[in-house]
């Protein structure tokens, strides 16, 4: 027979180990739903989602041969000259170790990375959009489901010491863990130049995912640049979701592009200093709407830029694209 203390502490202790283990589970179920990655997702058929790989380039690791004019503006007292050298030459050093000669030839590196960029067929959708006053107005909505891996594979310059300096002849490949991605992804009319920034609807996300069955978390462009993307060499792994939507879009567009920027760090800039022409990196993508301002949410928005047989028309069409040659996708600095 056992004594009722035996039986009442065996009782607590499966309580204790029942809980524990109660806990550990609700942790574990907790942490699959913060990370993205570990979420099962919905496999699409081939060809539903089109996969833009990335493209980082050596050349974008450095800017160079640059006079640093905005140092020399600022710190005259670096230059050679005036009472103490009226020759303007040192004593000692040759004129090319001073500041204010290297100065004039710098070169400004730094490290370089680039998502993938997948997406699912650009389409539209009727939402009820919260208006100022409270109220709901029934909007025709053009979104984009998208997803992003980062694959690794980052670009920087790598130094070998040479007579005692640095000298940057090679470029080396390195990875992280993960990266963030801060995407901002605007349409952009190649007719009439006008340019949609992608808003942020709340009340359009949960339908947008159920109509594209997007099990994975599926974020705006501001909640996604709080996740992490892990990274990964897998073709077949998930990635993280998002979407993009935009409002009271022409209903007469027929030509335009989306481009997608905060994909990849890279930027071109012409000179140094607050003037200086600055631009980034964006993915443009091509698309065309063969439709009109009836029943919008019916046409099916194509992929690419058009041909046409007549080379007049096509000329006219690939102008308004910026382009010299039919492309589906590519990489610009703007």
């Amino acid at each position: 027979m056992f004594s009722r203390r035996a039986i009442l502490s065996s009782g607590l202790c499966l309580a204790f180990f029942s809980n524990t283990f109660a806990q550990e589970a609700a942790k574990e179920a907790a942490d699959a739903v913060k990370d993205p990655s570990s979420t099962e997702q919905t496999k699409f058929a081939p060809g539903v989602v089109t996969v833009i790989p990335p493209a980082p380039d050596p050349v974008e690791t450095f800017d160079g041969p640059l006079t640093l004019q905005t140092l020399l503006d600022g710190h005259p007292e670096i230059l050679w000259g005036g009472d103490s050298h009226p020759e303007g030459t040192p004593h000692f050093d040759p004129r090319s170790r001073m500041l204010a000669e290297m100065a004039q030839q710098v070169f400004l590196r730094r490290e370089i990375y680039c998502f993938e960029f997948a997406f699912k067929p650009l389409r539209q959708i009727l939402i009820d959009v919260p208006r100022a006053d409270g109220r709901l107005q029934r909007k025709l909505v053009w979104y984009m489901v998208f997803r992003v891996r980062y694959l690794g594979g980052d670009l920087r310059p790598a130094a070998d010491e040479i007579g005692g300096k640095d000298v940057y002849e090679r470029i080396e490949s390195v990875s992280y863990e993960s990266r963030r991605v801060f995407p901002m992804l605007v349409l952009n009319n190649r007719i009439t130049g006008k340019r949609y920034l992608d808003r942020i609807l709340p009340t359009a996300k949960e339908k947008i995912a159920i109509r594209e069955q997007i099990t994975a978390p599926l974020y705006n462009t501001v909640e996604i640049s709080r996740v992490n993307v892990p990274r990964t060499s897998d073709p077949a792994a998930p990635g993280v979701w998002g979407v993009a939507t935009w409002e009271d879009v022409d209903p007469k567009l027929d030509f335009f592009s989306v481009d997608v920027f905060g994909l990849t760090n890279a930027f071109q800039q012409d000179g140094e200093g607050a003037d200086a022409p600055y631009r980034k990196k964006a993915l443009q993508l091509n698309f065309y709407r063969p439709g009109d301002a009836i029943a919008q949410n019916l046409d099916t928005i194509r992929f690419g830029v058009p041909a046409y047989e007549k080379a007049k028309e096509q000329k006219y069409v690939l102008e308004h694209y910026g382009l010299d040659e039919r492309l589906d996708y590519r990489w610009i600095f703007r």
